[in-house]
């Protein structure tokens, strides 16, 4: 790990501002995507700005009737919340579905979405990777593909986004809020959050230099039957091969998002007009235009076998 500076913010105003002052500066919360990179010597930050002291660890009701999820919030608690349990049951199940224990205890609602992606080729600095290095290539591509993209990726990056709570914030249609350096703020909508790769894979979000994530909003309840289903390797402190975030309401209805086959949480809405034709329609909708490699093909045929265990699995529900 190569020497940095640690710096402390007391508010959102000074962090964005002291990220603005000192060139090389990265945010940091719990740290449990960041420090491993840094060991890694992937992520190589001269300024560590801890955020920690930034009051934005609440949970409070907002005026549409949804939630306004600080920042800081660590996953354990968020998954824990009477409210989110109760209202938003989805988020709570893909949160307890990722990572252990431990690091759930640590790690932030903001990190969680901003964590990179878990692809091996961009964790080995022998190998070429576009994300870790713009313009050395993929070695991904043409290599071991099975955990990685067949939607939405590029001939430049296959790599998937590896959190499970994204996808569930991306079902229930959440608002990213941030700080700009100059103190002004803006809301996003989390389906234009995160970039598709295209030919600059290491720009991953739209958040812009020195824009801190402040909060997520999530709407008013959208009621019905919440359901997340995670398809991975094993039971535990696996990421997914496949996964389906589901609201699903009782006239077939709904909003389904996929986690494991894109860059991105991955959703058309679009597509959830199929929702009452069965999982094969809609599966044909979501990926459409799909370009798997030989290895990872059958997560076409995973994600509508999932898909149809949750359309079951909801209808026996209600």
């Amino acid at each position: 790990m190569r020497p940095f500076t640690y710096l402390r913010a007391q508010s959102p105003a000074e962090a964005a501002t002291l990220a603005a002052q000192v060139s090389g500066s990265r945010f940091i919360a719990g740290g449990t995507n960041l420090l491993d990179l840094m060991k890694l010597e992937i992520e190589t930050p001269a300024y560590l700005i801890d955020v920690n002291d930034t009051g934005l660890d609440r949970i409070e009701a907002s005026q549409e009737g949804g939630l306004r999820i600080g920042a800081l919030v660590r996953n354990t608690d968020l998954a824990a919340n009477p409210r989110i349990r109760k209202h938003y049951g989805l988020l709570a199940r893909a949160l307890l579905a990722g990572a252990s224990g431990q690091l759930r205890n640590m790690a932030s609602t903001a990190g969680n979405l901003l964590q990179r992606t878990r692809c091996p080729y961009f964790y080995d600095p022998n190998q070429a990777c576009n994300k870790r290095q713009p313009g050395s290539g993929c070695a991904a591509i043409g290599g071991v593909s099975r955990q990685l993209g067949i939607i939405g990726v590029s001939d430049a990056c296959i790599a998937t986004h590896p959190s499970d709570m994204a996808v569930a914030m991306r079902a229930l249609d959440a608002r990213i809020e941030t700080i700009k350096p100059d103190g002004s703020t803006r809301s996003i909508a989390i389906a234009d959050l995160h970039r598709l790769p295209g030919t600059t894979p290491h720009l991953e979000t739209t958040l812009m230099a020195n824009e801190m994530i402040t909060a997520v909003t999530l709407p008013a309840p959208l009621g019905g039957t919440h359901l997340y289903q995670k398809v991975r390797d094993r039971s535990s402190y696996a990421f997914a091969l496949v996964s389906v975030a589901a609201v699903l309401q009782k006239d077939g209805s709904g909003h389904i998002a996929l986690g494991g086959v894109a860059p991105k949480p991955w959703r058309l809405e679009s597509a959830e007009s199929a929702l009452p034709q069965g999982a094969r329609a809609l599966t044909e909708q979501l990926l459409a235009g799909a370009t798997p490699t030989h290895e990872n093909a059958f997560k076409v045929t995973l994600v509508e076998r999932t898909l149809a265990a949750v359309i079951a699995q909801a209808r026996a529900q209600a």
